[in-house]
């Protein structure tokens, strides 16, 4: 009986979203479109993420309606399957030192019809390369299976593929993934990047993965870019590459950025160089490469054909490559040893150079900071301390750097950071606040600049001494840079004009501005009773000659804070700016008590 009920059930009915699932699916009806990726330092596009999308006007248009479907319906292969052959059908029309991002569901292992092969296979038929593709991680469920995925991603890499993880912040893409998996790329997921200008939070995890991503050779990718200043703010944490809508809206072909795109971030960045002159992090290591070309061989090459050519040009060392991609180096005393002696020339002179090259030399990429570069140097073994520096660019050879100009960059920057720092408060000094206001006046860019000085300093070095007097501008400059660094971690710059004069810029909301004037003010005057007898503090005022040379009871020192904020540009020259800010100085200073007065710049429209 049980039977024949179960005989006499009617058919599981089709939904019209299967049926349209089921078309899609066998009609191919995918559209890929491509997001350009692009340098953050430069504005050049490095690759381009293809988005996937269903027929218009329908339940399926987005990627994650069909992703979902496909789960249910137990057709995460196929579907899979059709989002790559449509994402790379058109990768002929890719420049060649352009890279392609493929995402990839984990899951898509798990299924019976999955195999290794299908892509170079397809890429073969259509005339792409393996070097051009970046396999995205898109972890929409946990990965359960570390040992098999890592199986698969180890086989991408052996074939020339490129590994990134996507939506990092965000779901499971988090530090273990990151750790079992070492990227090639890491993508910061949108919801980090939205409103990172007024965040410090945010600014201070990003600036975690960019520290972090500096000394492991990964490459940062902000997404979800919107407003101009986001990526301000990315410049500013050294974030490498970025994309989004403000950037550039996925196309159906591989466009470029926009002219006034590629000028702001150009800007930015030289706003980002001049604020942070005096720290070694953003000198990068592409400086240093070696005027002269390096010559460079396949790993077949033979390796009397290589000393040849370096006796000949008078090259320290040769880098090996395929396909423009480093995979060893040969140091030319190596190379002169190993063919020494009574048989090394007769065992290998006509043998391949990889029999004998380092095939794990220290590559780094083009916008690595030289600092990095030298403390990852200095960690090699002992028998490759001395070997020459390989610089990548998207992953192509550039050239080498010699630890020698190393070395001698270092001794440099010791010498020129000196200079260039005031020797009292250790504070970028004159040279580097010159550059940066004429920044400010020459870049179309929303900022604060205070400047901060000490009333009433004269007379506390007369009575007090020079000693004291250094002592008080050291407790300001320490306090002053603590309190600056607290509210604007990555998007601030504070320099010591000389004597008791000061100058700070900052980049957030007008309200911060007066709030970080206050703190500054507020601090000040709660530590001062430190720098005073206990008389001179009661009463608040000291018996000594003013600057005429009158005695007279004088106010006890305080500070005063003269500020102007907006779009900075308004003003025609640096000097315009300074003078608008020392009229200001002279209004507060009237007041003989710490005070501040920040005025708007379009007050000075002419």
């Amino acid at each position: 009986m049980e039977q024949l009920i179960n005989q006499c059930e009617p058919p599981k009915l089709i939904s019209m979203e299967d049926i349209l699932f089921d078309d899609i699916l066998k009609n191919e009806k995918v559209t890929s479109y491509y997001q350009p990726i692009v340098n953050l330092r430069n504005g050049e596009v490095i690759g381009y993420e293809a988005l996937s999308r269903g027929p218009e006007k329908t339940v399926f248009y987005s990627p994650l309606a069909l992703i979902d479907k496909a789960h249910d319906r137990q057709k995460i292969w196929e579907l899979e399957m059709l989002f790559r052959k449509k994402a790379l059908e058109r990768i002929r029309e890719l420049d060649s030192d352009k890279l392609l991002f493929v995402n990839v569901d984990p899951e898509v292992i798990k299924t019976a019809e999955y195999k290794t092969g299908l892509t170079k296979e397809y890429l073969e038929e259509i005339g792409g390369k393996e070097s051009s593709i970046v396999f995205e991680i898109t972890e929409r469920t946990a990965i359960d299976d570390y040992t098999a995925f890592m199986n698969v991603l180890d086989n991408y890499r052996n074939q020339g593929y490129q590994v990134a993880i996507d939506d990092v912040g965000a779901g499971y893409s988090g530090l273990k993934t990151i750790n079992e998996i070492r990227p090639n790329y890491i993508k910061i997921d949108m919801d980090l990047i939205r409103n990172i200008d007024k965040d410090a939070f945010k600014q201070a995890l990003i600036k975690a993965f960019v520290d972090t991503a500096l000394t492991t050779n990964i490459k940062i990718v902000a997404e979800g870019i919107e407003t101009k200043e986001e990526m301000k703010t990315l410049i500013l944490l050294g974030v490498h590459a970025g994309q989004g809508f403000y950037l550039k809206k996925p196309y159906s072909g591989f466009e470029t950025l926009d002219d006034d795109v590629i000028t702001r971030i150009k800007d930015y960045n030289q706003i980002s160089r001049n604020l942070n002159e005096y720290a070694q992090e953003y000198h990068y290591i592409s400086n240093l490469i070696n005027s002269h070309v390096n010559p460079i061989y396949e790993s077949m090459a033979p390796c009397i054909t290589i000393k040849n050519h370096l006796d000949k040009v008078e090259a320290k060392s040769a880098c090996i490559c395929e396909n423009e991609r480093p995979v060893g180096i040969i140091m030319k005393h190596n190379l002169d040893a190993s063919m020494s002696g009574k048989y090394g020339y007769s065992l290998f002179a006509n043998k391949p150079i990889s029999r004998i090259m380092n095939t794990s030399p220290l590559v780094v990429d083009y916008f690595m900071p030289i600092s990095v570069v030298a403390k990852s140097a200095m960690e090699r073994p002992d028998d490759q301390l001395f070997d020459d520096v390989i610089v990548t660019k998207s992953g192509k050879y550039q050239g080498t750097v010699s630890m020698k100009k190393i070395f001698e960059y270092t001794l440099m920057y010791e010498k020129n950071s000196a200079k260039e720092r005031n020797p009292l408060t250790g504070l970028p000094g004159n040279p580097v606040i010159t550059r940066v206001m004429t920044d400010a006046v020459s870049f179309n860019n929303n900022s604060c600049i205070l400047y901060v000085d000490i009333n009433e300093f004269k007379v506390y070095n007369d009575v007090y001494g020079f000693e004291k007097g250094d002592i008080m501008i050291k407790y300001l400059a320490d306090m002053m840079n603590l309190a600056v660094k607290n509210k604007f971690p990555h998007t601030s710059f504070i320099g010591h004009v000389g004597g008791d004069d000061f100058v700070i810029v900052i980049e957030g909301e007008v309200n911060d501005y007066y709030k970080m004037a206050q703190i500054i003010l507020e601090q000040f005057e709660m530590d001062k009773a430190h720098f005073f007898t206990e008389e001179h503090y009661r009463s608040g005022t000291i018996n000594a000659e003013d600057r005429f040379g009158i005695v007279r009871d004088l106010a006890l020192t305080s500070i005063s804070i003269a500020g102007i904020y907006g779009n900075l540009n308004e003003f025609q020259s640096s000097d315009a700016l300074s003078e608008a800010l020392a009229k200001i100085k002279k209004t507060v200073k009237k007041h003989g008590k710490s005070m501040y007065m920040l005025n708007p710049a379009h007050l000075y429209l002419s």
